[in-house]
């Protein structure tokens, strides 16, 4: 019989045979437009059969005889070389059920229409590059599959089989999936379904049979497997169902959970897209036409106009060259070195100067002393460790000075000589001085000059009665009770307290340590104990006074050094004291946001001024009155209120997340966060406990305004202080548009920042929700394309591999369609997986020769070195400089 087009095809009839001849029944629908299928009865053991696929004008008519043990094609008429090729397929010689014969029916029938088709598909080219790069994709494995893969493969199952068989629960593992497991029991499905396979384990042979379909380089047979994977039933076609059942899983494996909750959702928008007729299912070449027109589409989007020729050329000149001299290379990477770190070398040099110089000073003094002849070099290395010990806890103060500090960075031009940037890691250098200071000092007295004093013939002893006494010291006892002893042992059980307590290990509560301890660690332990240089200074200065070889007040030299800078710093605490007094804040917003971040807006004080990058401290008295935190500030200069983000990942965070989400309600349909309230918005009056601030501080960021080209790249929430230099960028492209749409007569101030280039990178999905107004606010206003915004979540595995395909696919889609990212929530589309740093420092010094770059970064310390690395290695080989700052985090 012979279908009408666009008429329903009714299901086969029963075939029947004589002899060895068999019984084969086929039902249901087959895949294509219109199909009809001829039956051809014979009183012999074969039964030939006639399959017709007809798309509009075009009939492809395939007879094949179906034998006890062996399947054949007879005719066929119409196509072309690769029809004959697919209904080649059909054959066997093995024994042959009717539901295998039906499937391959159904297979080769999807496969010709697919090929005839001509109306309602046209075939994707694909030699273009998009298609090219999809064609590398869906990936099973992240990593390339080796001569010696399956070697691996096959001691994995050794290790795991149980019996000979290896079960499907340790497929996964198995086969190098860990991190995959739900989406390697779905591949593990696929691949038994097509084979007929029901068990629930796998021999060797069958596991050996999936790692070469799973490892096939060959597009389509990867995209077989992924169709499979969705097409649960085997008929050919995916219904709506399976497609959200597919894009649950797809993204549970990318941790994508805001996507697994909108599951339907998206398959209607899938369906919708693929089903325009409204059949209820799609079939295999509508999966193929969308994953290689995404890529199209995605690669006209982020084309760079710049000529391919000077990419070429740039990529060439970017080629590292091996320095094969050894000399040579020392000197080259000496000089680099030298080049890079010229304002701390300066400084550190300086430094290490005057320590060396303070200490030779005495060293000589008291080696020309009567004191020399009974102790020896150990007294002269004493006193030569304690006149640098002077020296450094005077300077120890200075770089936490923030007062001071951020005055000379924001009206004077000493930045270009001094590393502002580093105070704090020359804080913890000068406490590493003082930890030598105190080792040598106090080391040399205890196990040398003591010991030979208390040793000492009276002849030997007797220049030293002025000093020590007409009767001479008998034991060690008498050294400790002294005011000398006791003040320099008690000084020194403080300093290691503060020191211990102050390394990243405690601060951080890094260490598996027992409850007990742990509660003497972390940051409130590492703020108290760092106070304790109140007692330290104190008793530093009577340790000071009370000399045993020095009666002289003038030769007391202690107080002299420290005078200056304890003044300097008392003086920054008084401001902070006074200042914090005054700036008490009213809390207008409200929201706790996914990863654990609070996020506060704020009245701003009068006559508070500040500069996007820097930074404010943070008093609340309801969790204690002494502890001040440091934020970065999230809304820009020009904006009427104050914005801080903090994420919980200690202590007293924790408690100010606890306290005001107390306040919080579930947010509305077009607000954003877990919980938040607008109080200025509220009729009712909330009690809020009140906050003080301090500040603001300069940090590296706020040198942004110096350079034409920002490169800004953030890492969780170290986007902070990155995100109000965005801002500010935004509200000094708002305040251009309103002079020339003559909205406001008043002059913008001089704005430097022609281009901007912003990297957040994120493991969580919900970490968008953070700055997602700031985003849209962004899309919606840069008609120029100043701002380039490029989000990165790493949990989405990259693109080309077979479990984000699908995210992919969606993504594109309802981009297309909404206008909005399905993984952000916002109009700027994620990217997945990590940036290759090295391609985006080659696009920005593409776009922007001759020209100096500002890379600001702030994030964990793991990417500082490679972004350094970069930054240095494109300044000296291309024109465009690349000037590093990192934000301490």
């Amino acid at each position: 019989m012979e279908g009408e087009e666009n008429k329903p095809v009714d299901s086969w009839s029963d075939t029947e045979s004589t002899g060895s001849s068999k019984r084969v029944a086929f039902s249901g629908p087959l895949p294509g437009p219109s199909v009809a299928y001829k039956r051809t009865n014979s009183y012999s053991s074969s039964t030939r059969s006639t399959m017709r696929i007809k798309d509009d004008d075009q009939y492809v008519e395939i007879t094949l005889d179906v034998r006890d043990d062996s399947v054949s094609v007879q005719n066929i008429k119409g196509g072309d070389s690769e029809t004959a090729m697919l209904a080649s397929r059909l054959e066997t010689k093995r024994p042959t059920l009717g539901s295998q014969l039906s499937f391959k029916l159904k297979q080769v029938s999807q496969e010709l229409k697919r090929m005839t088709s001509s109306k309602s598909f046209n075939r994707i080219d694909r030699t273009k590059s998009g298609a090219s790069r999809a064609l590398n994709g869906l990936r099973f494995m992240t990593k390339s599959v080796r001569s010696e893969a399956w070697s691996e493969i096959e001691n994995r199952f050794n290790e795991l089989a149980i019996n000979g068989e290896l079960p499907k629960s340790l497929f996964a593992r198995c086969i190098g999936m860990n991190e995959s497991s739900e989406f390697a029991g779905e591949l593990f499905e696929a691949l038994a379904r097509r084979r007929g396979i029901t068990s629930t384990s796998i021999i060797k042979g069958e596991l050996r049979e999936f790692w070469e379909q799973i490892s096939d380089e060959s597009f389509d047979s990867r995209l077989q497997i992924f169709f499979d994977m969705v097409d649960k039933n085997a008929d050919g076609r995916i219904t709506g169902k399976e497609v959200k059942e597919i894009i649950a899983l797809s993204a549970s494996a990318n941790k994508l959970s805001k996507i697994q909750d909108d599951a339907e959702e998206y398959a209607t928008l899938i369906m919708e897209e693929l089903d325009p007729d409204n059949l209820g299912y799609i079939e295999l070449y509508n999966l193929e036409m969308l994953l290689l027109q995404a890529p199209n589409q995605a690669l006209a989007r982020n084309r760079v106009t710049d000529s391919r020729v000077l990419s070429q050329l740039l990529s060439q000149k970017l080629v590292p060259t091996k320095e094969y001299n050894p000399i040579k290379r020392t000197y080259r990477s000496l000089r680099y070195f030298v080049e890079d770190n010229r304002k701390r070398i300066w400084v550190f040099s300086l430094w290490l100067a005057i320590c060396a110089a303070l200490f030779a000073w005495k060293f000589v003094q008291y080696r020309h002393r009567a004191v020399f002849h009974v102790m020896g070099y150990c007294v002269t290395t004493a006193k030569g460790a304690a006149e640098t010990l002077k020296f450094n806890m005077a300077i120890v103060l200075l770089p936490v000075c923030r007062n001071t500090i951020t005055w000379l960075r924001s009206k004077t031009k000493l930045g270009a000589v001094i590393p502002f940037d580093d105070n704090v890691n020359f804080h913890k250098v000068i406490a590493v001085g003082i930890a030598i200071g105190v080792l040598l000092h106090a080391g040399a007295h205890l196990t040398c000059d003591f010991p030979k004093l208390l040793h000492a013939t009276d002849a030997q002893y007797k220049p030293m009665k002025p000093f020590f006494g007409e009767v001479r010291p008998n034991n060690y006892w008498w050294f400790v009770k002294g005011t000398e002893g006791w003040t320099g042992v008690v000084m020194v059980v403080l300093m290691i307290i503060a020191f211990t307590l102050a390394q990243p290990w405690f601060r951080r509560n890094r260490l598996n340590l027992p409850k007990i301890i742990k509660r003497l660690t972390g940051f409130n332990a590492f703020w108290y104990s760092h106070h304790l240089f109140i007692f330290v200074y104190v008793l530093f200065i009577i340790h000071g006074y009370y000399l045993y070889l020095s009666k002289k007040w003038y030769k007391k030299t202690t107080w002299m050094y420290l005078a200056v800078p304890v003044l300097i710093y008392a003086c920054e605490r008084l401001i902070r004291a006074f200042r914090s007094g005054d700036k008490t804040v009213r809390i207008s917003k409200v929201a706790v946001y996914p990863g654990n971040v609070l996020a506060l807006q704020m009245s701003k004080p009068h006559g508070f001024k500040y500069t996007s990058g820097q930074y404010i401290f943070v008093n609340c008295s309801a969790i204690s009155p002494f502890q001040w935190h440091p934020f970065s500030i999230t809304s820009a200069p020009r904006d009427d209120y104050l914005s801080i983000h903090i994420r919980t990942v200690g202590d007293w965070t924790s408690q100010l997340k606890t306290i005001f989400s107390k306040v919080c309600q579930p947010p509305s349909v077009n607000q954003s966060g877990l919980l938040r309230d607008d109080i200025g918005q509220s009729s009712n009056k909330i009690r809020l406990p009140r906050l003080l601030i301090d500040g603001p501080y300069g940090a590296p960021a706020q040198d942004y305004k110096q350079y034409d080209v920002l490169l800004l790249v953030g890492l969780g929430i170290g986007a902070t202080p990155l995100i109000s230099i965005v801002k500010d960028v935004l509200n000094n492209i708002k305040e251009q548009k309103d002079i020339e749409n003559g909205i406001t007569d008043k002059h913008a101030k001089p704005f430097m920042t022609k281009r901007a280039y912003f990297y957040w990178v994120t493991r969580e999905q919900g970490s968008f929700e953070w700055f997602r107004g700031v985003m849209d606010e962004v899309a919606e206003n840069d008609r120029d394309r100043v701002i380039e915004l490029h989000n990165y979540c790493t949990s989405v595995y990259e693109e080309g591999d077979a479990r984000s395909a699908l995210i992919t696919m969606l993504q594109d889609l309802n981009h297309a369609k909404n206008g909005v990212d399905i993984v952000s929530g916002t109009r700027v589309k994620t990217h997945f997986a990590r940036p290759n740093w090295r391609n985006v420092l080659k696009r920005v010094a593409i776009n922007h020769p001759d020209q100096r770059v500002g890379v600001f970064y702030c994030g964990a310390q793991g990417l500082v070195g490679e972004l350094r690395r970069l930054s240095q290695d494109f300044s000296r080989k291309t024109t465009t400089k690349f000037d590093f700052h990192k934000e301490n985090f």
